[in-house]
């Protein structure tokens, strides 16, 4: 048993932290499903769902809000302080991200989703089940390669997902004419592509945190 597999064995059982990890990151799943079911709905039932991820945005970072007050309230903490700061701060990153989308489609009035904005928004939805998996297996400290393995999925989809962008923003610039469109759909998708950018941050830290504790 290692040093640091001892001081995990005398240190007690996180009853702070993870809690509000998980909270976030089931929160971050609805958020990627209501957005997705958006993107998949007839433009008169999106402004329902578009005010439910504004709803769960603010949870999140509220629980951002709390993970830092703990932080500062708590000497022991089940790994490195700055790897909490930072696994929070990235999963609260790729809910801005996913809630900037659905406020340029809101604000600019996005009347035809294309198939590149529902494709990203598949993505972003199965990379944030990933990050909710790798929490759990994060809580469990048992099986790292497990982790790393979720992590290479989360990788391979932000990977994915930037094919996805590159391709629709070339259609884009080819087939549209009216510049304000151009502008409308860019901007969706950057707000899109930089989620799934976003959540391999989390799958960053969260590999990181497994190795330091492996």
């Amino acid at each position: 048993m290692t040093l640091n597999n001892i001081f995990q064995f005398l240190v007690p059982k996180d009853k702070k932290f993870f809690p509000l990890f998980e909270q976030a990151s089931a929160n971050l799943v609805v958020l990627a499903e209501t957005l997705h079911e958006a993107v998949n709905a007839p433009k008169l039932e999106r402004e329902d769902y578009f005010k439910k991820i504004e709803e769960l945005e603010a949870i999140i970072e509220e629980i951002t809000h709390q993970t830092h007050l703990e932080l500062s309230r708590n000497f022991i903490t089940p790994f490195d302080r700055e790897d909490i700061h930072s696994l929070i701060k990235a999963i609260d990153n790729v809910a801005d991200n996913m809630h900037g989308a659905a406020s340029r489609m809101r604000l600019y009035q996005v009347e035809k989703i294309t198939k590149s904005i529902r494709k990203l928004t598949e993505i972003n939805l199965e990379a944030c089940q990933l990050i909710s998996v790798g929490i759990r297996e994060l809580k469990d400290m048992g099986n790292p390669k497990a982790i790393k393995e979720t992590c290479k999925k989360i990788n391979k989809l932000e990977s994915k997902a930037d094919s996805v962008f590159d391709k629709a923003v070339a259609d884009i610039f080819e087939n549209e004419t009216d510049a304000k469109n151009i502008i409308k759909y860019k901007e969706v998708l950057s707000a899109l592509e930089m989620a799934s950018d976003k959540c391999k941050s989390v799958s960053n830290v969260m590999e990181q945190i497994a190795v330091k504790h492996s």
